[in-house]
Parts: C-alpha cells; structure tokens; sequence
C-alpha cells in the first residue's frame, strides 16, 4: 500500500510499512489509526479554511484504506488456515495409502489370515465408494500411521470391522435415487441423498465396549452394574469403563475386577483402536462428553435416555438388553452427527500456524460478550468473504445436531441432523434485520473481535472450555473430518421427529372441535 499524502500549509504524510507477504502489520495499523485519530482530534473546530477541511477528509480517507487492509488481512489469515488444514488432510491421506503398500509376509498362518483380512478391508473399501457413494473407511477409518506394518494388521484383527452404506426403502421406493448428477437429455437430476438412511454392517463379531455414565446418579449406577454383568456374562465381551466408575463398581463388589479403564488421559487417544462400541448412560450432555473423548475417529455410539430431554438419546433402559442384542448383530442404521473443528488464532502469533486448538464441538461454538456490560463487536468472514459485523450479545455457530440447542433458544431454525451445513445464529442482535443463517459444510468462518471493539470476547466450546478473545484475535471455524456415528432405535428421520415431539411438544394444541360453522 503506497503512502498517503495530503497538503495544507505543508505536507503532511502517513505511511504504512508493508511486509514482503504484502500484510500489513497489526501492531503498525493499529498506531496509524491512533495517528489518524489524533490528528482529526487536532483540527480546529473554529476555522473555517478550505485547506484544513480537505486535510480532514484526506485523513478519514486514509483511516478507510487502513480498515480495509486490516479486512485484507483477516481475509489472507482465514485462507491460509484453510490451506493448512488442506495440506494436513492431504498429508495424512497419503501416510493413510502408504502403509496400505505391500507389507511383510510370513509363512505363520494366523499372520496369513490377517494380511488377508487387512486386504479384503481395502477391497470392499473401493468398492463401496464406486457403488454405493459413501466409503466407510474414509468416514469412520481409525487413522492411525503406524510405521510398523504389522502393527496395523493387528489393529485389524483386535477391532471389529464394519461397512456403511446407503439404505433405501426397496428398490421400488421414490427414495431409490442414483448418488450422482445425472445429464439425460439436457435434464439435469441430482441424487437426493438426505433421503437415504445410513446402515452400519458388522463384518465381525465386536469385542470390546465403553461404558459411559452420567455422575452423581444412583439409579445410573445400579444400571450401569447390571448392564456390565450381562454383557459378560452373556455376550462375552470386554468392558471399558471410565476410572472413576471402575472404583464405583469394584468397591460395590470384587466380582468386576474383570472391568478394564485407564490411567492416565493420554490413553484417551488410543480408545478407538480398542473399542468397537460406545454405551452412554445419560443425557445429551453424555453424548457430548463422549464425542469430546476422541479427537479423532469415533466409534458407534448407542445413547440410552436417562436425562432431561434427550434429543440424542433414542434408546429406553428399560429395554437395553433387546436393543443392545440387536445391536450387537446388526445391522443398524446409523446417523452421522458432524462436528465442528475450531482453531484461536491470537493477535500476536506470528504465523497463521501458531494457532491453538483443534477443538471438536457437537453442538455449538459460542462467542459472547462474557461479564461485560457491553455490546460484543464481531467481524465475520466466510471463506474470502465479508458477512456482516455483529453487534449484539454474542453469535453462535452450530451444527445442525445442535440446533434444538442454545441456537434454538436464539431464534435459529432446527435442522434435520442428516443435513450437512454450519447454522450462523446471533444472540440479542441490536438490528431488527439480522436473521440466522445456514451456510453449507464446505465453508470456513472466521470470527475476529476488531480493534475498536469496547471489550474483549469470550468463547466456549459445547459450553464448556471458555477463552477470552481480546482485539485481533480470531476464532476459525470449519467442518471436521471425523463425525459422531448414533445409532438410531428406527431411523434419523423418526428418531428426529420422535424427538421434537416429545422433547418439545412442537406445534402441540388441541384440535379444532369438529362442531361449530362449516363453509359447505
């Protein structure tokens, strides 16, 4: 950016020192507007020479380039975040397709059997994307780049495997589409895959099940004890539970010395290459919390309802050990709750690489104006582009399984959790015409509180994990890579429907008496 430069009695300038990647630096842009503002506070209110009101205007002119270079910049941050989480993919898809390569054989036959195993895996892989347009091994694939190739093959032989895809109603049913674009004729049709429902195969027997619980619950308790003695005694399966349950149970009776944890919250990264199913005894708070466990690949999750309201939680305790017997059998039908994947950039990294995070959420990301007496002044960007600046009590951003949360209560809409997309819902906005939004899954927001900004921000994380955003720092937000797999009691549609009619009671009144005037 070239020096400004205005006359009045004699020549007055401002120049903008410019870095070699072309931004402009914070700290400079942040003492020119200072400069710029001292100098209009300067001008004499008295007079009324020509020469000083064209200064005045001169200076408001260079404070617009300078708010336009701080634009420039947040926008020149967000795309580098972008291509860094890019790159990382990239990267790890490739690490991911180099330990697929040939692997060392050996004459033993269990070996034999699990190389075969592990190839068949990749097989089916291919298969079901080219035919079925989803590949489970890419949604729900462990991840793990293990040098040791054999390592690997074991991994596939201590976990149960499984394969989505998609589930019509018949192959006579409307539901029946291609999951393709299809160009017949000049006609275009596109594949209505929000339709189709998500089914989850076992291709072997599972082994291992986490137990999670709600605290501070006796009845949760006393299920918990019974529903770990079943699923050994009958089913034959290793049990995880989380230490402080293990302690609850071992103190009752020495009988679940058998019940397996962990000690150390590192071993929390390795659970998914143990457990091939999650039981959540609880509420939607503990489906977050399991969601939160693993920062990368999930495994299947089966939410029992032993809370409040349970928009999440399908499955009755009462009748746990039909639902989990079939379960267990398969196949299920599964819904995929996508997550966000948020990164805090602070004003005085100096790289858009010196981030902290990743944080997963499942609900919603929220960003308010904490303890201050305030209006919080947020500047939002998506992808390249300027959204609007809010001003309000906060703004929320959600994913469509959170929107029968905080951003229902906000005014935003709810949204199937099936449909792929980032609800962009302000909180107590001071504009009659600032409505929600929803913008698609591909996107990434940036959220950047600007120097001129009154107070700081705060933002938590699914409601917990609060951090104070002061001005220039930015929240970068975009779809992660690894959903949260629920299984449903009949399907997503159902069990959604099912849930904001008794979670709710959405649109329930009485029904208009059939007795009064008709239009005949």
């Amino acid at each position: 950016m070239a020096p400004s430069k205005s006359n009045s009695t004699g020549d007055a300038s401002v120049s903008c020192p410019q870095p070699e990647n072309g931004c402009l630096n914070s700290l400079s842009l942040l003492s020119s507007e200072k400069a710029v503002e001292e100098l209009l506070e300067q001008s004499p209110l008295q007079e009324t020479d020509d020469h000083l009101i064209e200064f005045s205007e001169a200076m408001r002119t260079v404070a617009k380039a300078l708010r336009r270079a701080a634009e420039g910049k947040a926008s020149a941050q967000a795309e580098a975040v972008e291509w860094k989480r890019k790159y990382e993919l990239e990267r790890a898809r490739n690490l991911h397709l180099e330990h697929k390569g040939p692997s060392h054989r050996e004459n033993n036959g269990d070996d034999e059997r699990i190389e075969n195993l592990a190839r068949r895996s990749n097989d089916q892989s291919e298969q079901c994307c080219g035919s079925n347009g989803i590949c489970s091994h890419e949604v729900l694939r462990d991840g793990e780049c293990d040098t040791d190739s054999k390592s690997l093959l074991n991994k596939f032989a201590r976990k149960a495997s499984f394969k989505l895809s998609w589930w019509c109603k018949g192959d006579q049913s409307d539901q029946h589409k291609h999951d393709i674009v299809s160009f017949e004729r000049g006609n275009i049709t596109t594949a209505e895959r929000s339709s189709k429902q998500i089914s989850l195969k076992w291709e072997t027997q599972p082994r291992t099940v986490l137990i999670l619980t709600k605290p501070n619950s006796t009845s949760v308790r006393i299920l918990c004890a019974e529903m770990v003695r079943w699923l050994r005694e009958q089913k034959k399966l290793d049990i995880y539970v989380e230490p402080r349950v293990r302690v609850e149970l071992v103190t009752e009776s020495s009988y679940y010395n058998f019940v397996q944890t962990w000690k150390e919250d590192t071993e929390t990264m390795l659970l998914h290459t143990k457990v091939d199913l999650v039981v959540t005894l609880g509420g939607d708070g503990t489906v977050l919390w399991a969601a939160s466990m693993f920062k990368g690949p999930v495994p299947p999750v089966v939410p029992f309802s032993l809370g409040s309201l349970g928009f999440m939680t399908p499955f009755h305790s009462e009748q746990y050990r039909d639902y989990l017997d079939s379960l267990l059998k398969g196949p299920i039908s599964i819904t995929l709750r996508h997550r966000l994947q948020c990164h805090v950039i602070r004003e005085a990294a100096k790289n858009e690489y010196e981030t902290e995070g990743p944080i997963l959420v499942l609900n919603e990301v929220t960003i308010d104006r904490g303890i201050s007496s305030y209006l919080t002044n947020l500047e939002c960007y998506c992808d390249n582009s300027f959204v609007t600046c809010v001003q309000g009590d906060g703004l929320i951003l959600s994913t469509t399984s959170g929107s029968t949360a905080y951003s229902l209560a906000a005014g935003g809409s709810m949204v199937h959790p099936q449909v792929p997309g980032i609800l962009f819902t302000p909180i107590c906005p001071h504009s009659l015409s600032f409505r929600p939004l929803i913008l698609p899954e591909h996107v990434t927001l940036r959220v950047q509180v600007p120097f001129n900004s009154r107070s700081h921000a705060w933002a938590s994380f699914d409601g917990k994990d609060r951090k104070r955003l002061a001005a220039g720092d930015a929240l970068v937000c975009s779809m992660a890579t690894w959903p949260v797999p629920t299984a449903c009691q009949v399907d997503s549609t159902s069990d959604f429907l099912t849930s904001i009619h008794d979670g709710l009671h959405w649109n329930l009144r009485k029904t208009q008496s059939y007795d009064g005037p008709r239009d005949i």
